[in-house]
């Protein structure tokens, strides 16, 4: 019977794919064992260990780090996070590139397989000694540990959203202006190169294994020696010798790099709100539709249902597959990059970086706010303001959109393990909602001038962040084949219908009116 893991991943995929509860001190592993593998202790070793290690018990290869770098005395931030974490989607502990290194053998999981696994890595966690409410650095025989309490890690976690929720609004307003305005544009839809360049960053995202790599490193380590452990346990080889410790598996503390992201607020708001906030899939049902009702251009001449229905095909088609094609270009991109992709330090990011994104969140919030009651380009003479319905207004409502896909993510994402329901519900939600902003300011008794412009931020800023393509193209490579066709076709399906419902409703009984305000 094989030993039982106190806390980490759970076995099923070999016996080392956990993360050990036991420090390096604990154990008498001869060094000559630990050579090539990054120690947390010793940054001179780090910096000459070179990274090509091949899991030799299954033929998988697993890759750390293709250039010699190195870390910092800081082993590991551990936040104490909730276990619901683990049902973020963004930060799914399945890569994009699940063959890196192109052996001829490969090993497929899924979004299905993976859950268990990340919730009992999350449990052990939890186990550890609780911080204080501040974050606390403590010396260590492997360096110094940084123990940041609940409350503060979701303090921190919530002002990443809201600021990143904000960033990734003006960058998909701002690549939409850029991209869908030129004359003789040859993508007539506003939602594609958003949604393609989000799902790029988040490819990158979750593939790369170097901005957060010092605690790589160590949990290379640590299970390095858990398996020396348990073959001393188990009395299959003598004390001390090289074969009692055996080949770490990198594969499994690959996987177990992946959980603990899930672990960071920077990675967090990085993947879900700026990565999210950049995408849109209520934009691009409001595509969808407009190819349907022939107002996807500028000037469009009449033309049969047949012809409708292929521009409806076309726009789903470049949509979904310039969506994953983005995904699988930025997990490529990370691959390439690792060589000079930057780690961030641990110890600047717990101790300034994370308490700087509490003043910028919420002050950012504050300022779009006010940019809404006091307008920048406040009318003086014939002056127009537009800034409002261009983007304050937008950035007003985009944390609340953000907030509540993450927490709605965290809260039923887990029910069914084939169907993502948090992302699957607020995509749906945010569609209706926007199908409702955009027939309220599009009637012929409409809320003027500013009420068109709110209408346009609750559409651009709450339902653009509330809504997200890129979690969804990640759930959609990450599930089994059958699951994702289900899964993908159900959202598709579902968001048109409402739009069809609602604002087809409209536009084919009383017809739509002209907006009092300029997108």
């Amino acid at each position: 019977m094989p030993p039982s893991h106190e806390h980490g991943l759970s076995p099923g995929r070999g016996d080392h794919d956990h993360l050990s509860s036991q420090s390096p001190a604990e154990v008498n592993t001869p060094e000559s064992c630990l050579e090539g593998i990054p120690s947390t202790s010793n940054a001179d070793d780090a910096a000459a260990s070179q990274a090509q290690v091949r899991r030799s018990s299954s033929g998988t290869s697993a890759r750390i780090r293709p250039n010699a770098r190195r870390v910092s005395t800081v082993s590991r931030a551990n936040y104490d996070v909730p276990e619901s974490y683990i049902n973020l989607d963004e930060a799914v502990n399945v890569s994009p590139i699940q063959n890196p290194v192109e052996l001829p053998v490969r090993q497929f999981e899924s979004l299905e397989d993976v859950r268990s696994r990340d919730r009992e890595y999350f449990r052990g966690q939890r186990s550890r000694p609780a911080g204080g409410q501040e974050a606390k650095v403590e010396e260590s025989e492997a360096g110094l540990e940084i123990k940041v309490s609940r409350l503060a890690t979701q303090i921190y976690t919530v002002s990443y959203l809201v600021l990143f929720s904000i960033l990734g609004t003006l960058a998909r307003l701002g690549l939409q202006t850029l991209t869908a305005s030129y004359p003789g544009t040859p993508v007539v839809f506003s939602s594609l190169w958003p949604n393609l360049a989000g799902s790029l960053v988040m490819g990158f995202l979750a593939e790369d294994r170097m901005l957060f790599s010092e605690d790589w490193s160590s949990l290379v380590r640590d299970d390095l020696i858990q398996g020396a452990v348990q073959q001393r346990q188990q009395g299959n080889s003598p004390v001390g010798s090289c074969e009692s410790s055996t080949q770490p598996d990198l594969a499994a503390a690959k996987k177990a790099h992946s959980a603990m992201k899930k672990t960071i607020p920077l990675y967090i708001g990085l993947a879900t709100g700026f990565c999210g906030s950049f995408t849109s899939f209520s934009s691009f049902m409001r595509d969808m539709f407009f190819a349907l009702s022939n107002d996807l251009g500028p000037s469009s001449s009449p033309r049969s249902g047949g012809y409708s229905f292929m521009a409806v095909v076309a726009v789903l088609l470049v949509t979904v597959s310039l969506s994953l094609s983005g995904l699988f270009i930025g997990a490529h991109l990370a691959i390439a990059l690792e060589p000079f992709t930057p780690s961030l330090p641990y110890l600047f990011t717990c101790k300034v970086v994370d308490r700087l994104a509490v003043v910028l969140g919420w002050g950012c919030w504050v300022g779009a706010v006010v940019l809404c009651i006091w307008p920048p380009d406040r009318s003086r003479g014939d002056r127009e303001e537009a800034w409002r319905g261009a983007a304050t207004f937008a950035l007003a409502f985009a944390p609340l959109g953000c907030l509540i896909r993450f927490y709605a993510s965290v809260r039923l994402n887990a029910r069914i393990a084939s169907f993502p329901l948090g992302t699957f519900a607020v995509n749906v939600l945010g569609t209706a909602i926007l199908g409702m902003a955009w027939d309220l300011a599009h009637i012929p008794s409409g809320g003027g001038v500013i009420g068109c412009q709110v209408l346009q931020g609750i559409q651009d800023g709450f339902c653009g962040c509330l809504t997200t393509v890129s979690t969804w193209v990640v759930e959609l490579a990450a599930l089994r084949r059958r699951h994702a066709y289900g899964y993908g076709t159900a959202s598709v399906s579902a968001g048109l219908a409402l739009l069809v419902a609602i604002m087809g409703g409209l536009k084919w009984s009383e017809g739509i009116g002209e907006l009092l305000c300029t997108h």
